[in-house]
């Protein structure tokens, strides 16, 4: 099932920075439910062996991409987000929290991240250029203002929905105003 979940996540988070546009220094946030990848209902059987096989491809993907991985923790930690300190030196105005999330508190996906990351740290919000959202977790609150659906070729990781999505600028100056 890990190797299944593995290439489900390889080919969505590489789909994702493709169809988005990413460019490098960029942020991709990731919300996770490991519970509902495997069946489950969200926040009920966390797994350690589906999360490590989640964020494999993750770094993977957004490392060769020169993308900023930001890992959404559960509802028990106010949604914080678990990245790599070097984030905080490109984007300054982010500021660490004190807290270290485990998988009772704070979710699979973000204590394998605590684990997988080469300096990580906590933060409590972001305003990332894209997502994925595995299981349903809400990610939306950590994405710029103007968030574009991406209908991704595969819309499940497991047994948990798929949704991706990315931003653009707001569009203003009404009427007169040109865009590109």
């Amino acid at each position: 099932m890990e190797q299944t979940i593995a290439s489900q996540v390889k080919w969505a988070v590489e789909e994702l920075i493709h169809l988005a546009k990413m460019r490098a220094g960029q942020i991709l946030v990731v919300g996770c439910s490991t519970s509902e990848v495997r069946g489950s209902t969200i926040g009920t059987s966390g797994s350690q062996e589906i999360a490590q096989a989640i964020i494999r491809p993750l770094l993977e993907a957004t490392y060769h991409n020169q993308i900023y991985l930001a890992v959404q923790c559960c509802e028990h930690l106010n949604r914080a987000l678990v990245v790599e300190r070097a984030l905080l030196q490109t984007y300054p105005f982010l500021e660490e929290v004190a807290v270290r999330p485990i998988a009772a508190a704070g979710g699979a996906l973000a204590a394998q991240a605590i684990e997988h990351y080469a300096d990580p740290t906590v933060i409590e919000t972001i305003q990332a250029h894209a997502a994925l959202d595995i299981g349903e977790t809400l990610i939306g609150m950590h994405l710029k203002a103007v968030a574009v659906p991406v209908r991704l070729s595969i819309r499940q990781i497991g047994n948990a929905r798929l949704t991706a999505a990315r931003t653009r600028p707001k569009l203003i100056g009404g009427h007169r105003a040109c865009y590109d």
